[in-house]
């Protein structure tokens, strides 16, 4: 507790103005780098064969190219002033790492769903990460340059509103507050957000583990559940996943994009590269959790590339099952250093893998069930989660202008609630955003601006490709090179 009073702490949200006007936020900054240079480096240290395709899919429209390039706005973030308002952030708030998902009691909330850039940082980067993709994903969306205002003016205004009431929060009620699709329904303004609300409740409902099993894997016939340790009810009901590269690939299978070289392969089979790494996982869960896992048997272990930045990072899908055969998927993905430390200073954490499970609990209003961290194979880091298990993500080809802007709303609260719990400085940055719109217009000024930078970036990217200075490939380009 710092012991000051709420006046002394609203003082000192209006004194950061001095350090940082609320008009200077529409700052682009000086931006004299290679975005191309930036981009080989945060692809060192990936699964080779896959940086092809990590720059496939972002070479797809500059909204991919955005997501994929999370180190070029972290980079540019530091060459202007910010508040000097530390805290942990997100560090890759854009509009799409936001989603629903089940919360230990089962019920559906949104919030939040990316965690592998978590690190300290000036809250308004966060803030900045989401308008910048409002207005490029406005712009993919081809709407005017009117509306893609709008969608920026309406998620800081609904940020700035909504920090209002949570500094006026105990530090419980501020801690219990979660937005449950609920409450969305609530307090949606057009029916047809309703309606949309509840269509994603129904078809969250149907994305669990169980509804993943007959999809993603296959029953072999064993006497001894593939691994000497038959249990009752499930004796001789192995399961494997089912191999479908460029995507889904067991590390040592025939479909494998690991290299010869790669130390990984060292490894005898995938039980011994995986287990010691699952024991020292188990350490990191209360007891309550470590005992239910106890109930499960790992079945087969396979790589999954994900998403659009995190592709060529080691990220593996680990499938048991309890003793009625029902089962359980576990994410393991690799943790590397976040772009957000690499450009502001502060202490350097020890494990990449608890900095996202830390970030992620102090940040989310609710966390997963099994999330916790490892040391694997090569010594790189990782964190634990639940594959699925009723997340959800909006699909944003499918939204109009007005349905857009009711999404952005809730993006903007949702990071209102998050950094409020995250910062314990709601009453500060409350203060510094005050009642108008002076911050809110400054950063639509700043997203314009940014988005032109993404275009530009964009030329360039793509122009190395077209010259062969980097290689790109999609999943159907690299699936085709493989026969299932």
């Amino acid at each position: 507790m710092n012991g000051k009073t709420v006046a002394e702490r609203e003082a000192a949200g209006r004194a950061a103005r001095e350090r940082a006007k609320r008009s200077s936020h529409k700052q682009v900054g000086e931006l004299k780098r290679d975005p191309v240079a930036l981009l080989k480096q945060s692809s060192e240290g990936r699964v080779p064969n896959l940086v092809p395709l990590r720059y496939g899919r972002m070479i797809v429209s500059p909204f991919t190219f955005f997501r994929g390039s999370a180190i070029l706005q972290a980079h540019d973030l530091a060459q202007v002033p910010n508040t000097g308002m530390a805290m942990q952030i997100c560090g890759d708030g854009h509009l799409l790492n936001f989603g629903g998902f089940a919360t230990p009691e089962r019920q559906l909330a949104f919030d939040l769903n990316d965690f592998d850039e978590v690190a300290p940082g000036p809250w308004e980067w966060d803030l900045k990460r989401l308008v910048a993709s409002l207005v490029v994903a406005a712009r993919h969306l081809r709407f005017s340059r009117g509306v893609a205002e709008d969608l920026v003016m309406t998620a800081v205004t609904s940020y700035r509103d909504h920090m209002r009431q949570y500094a006026d929060f105990g530090a419980l009620e501020l801690w219990y507050d979660k937005i449950t699709f609920d409450r969305m329904v609530e307090t949606a303004l057009t029916p047809e957000g309703r309606r949309l609300i509840r269509r994603g409740m129904e078809k969250a409902a149907g994305r669990t583990h169980e509804s993943m099993l007959e999809k993603l894997a296959y029953r072999d016939d064993r006497n001894d559940g593939g691994n000497g340790d038959a249990r009752e009810g499930h004796a001789g009901s192995h399961w494997t996943i089912r191999d479908a590269p460029p995507a889904l690939f067991h590390v040592h299978g025939p479909n494998s994009l690991y290299e010869h070289e790669d130390n990984w392969l060292t490894h005898g089979d995938w039980r011994s590269l995986i287990m010691p790494t699952y024991a020292a996982y188990l350490k990191t869960l209360a007891p309550d959790r470590r005992e239910l896992l106890e109930h499960f048997e790992i079945q087969d272990l396979v790589f999954k590339v994900v998403g659009v930045g995190s592709v060529g990072t080691r990220c593996l899908v680990m499938l048991l099952v309890d003793h009625h055969g029902k089962p359980l998927f576990l994410q393991l993905k690799e943790a590397r250093q976040s772009v957000i430390s690499r450009y502001f200073k502060a202490p350097a954490f020890k494990h990449e893998g608890a900095r996202v499970v830390q970030g992620q609990r102090l940040l989310q209003a609710a966390s997963d069930l099994f999330l916790g961290w490892s040391t694997g194979p090569s010594g790189r880091h990782f964190y634990f989660r639940q594959l699925r298990d009723m997340k959800l993500s909006v699909d944003l080809e499918t939204l109009d202008s007005a349905l857009l802007a009711g999404y952005a709303r809730i993006c903007g609260w949702a990071m209102a609630r998050a950094h409020a719990k995250s910062g314990n400085a709601a009453i500060e940055i409350a203060s510094y955003l005050g009642r108008g719109d002076a911050f809110a217009e400054a950063l639509a000024g700043y997203a314009a601006g940014y988005a032109d930078q993404v275009e530009r970036d964009y030329e360039a990217f793509v122009k190395a490709v077209r010259s062969g200075e980097i290689v790109a490939r999609s999943d159907e380009d690299m699936a085709a090179d493989f026969r299932i």
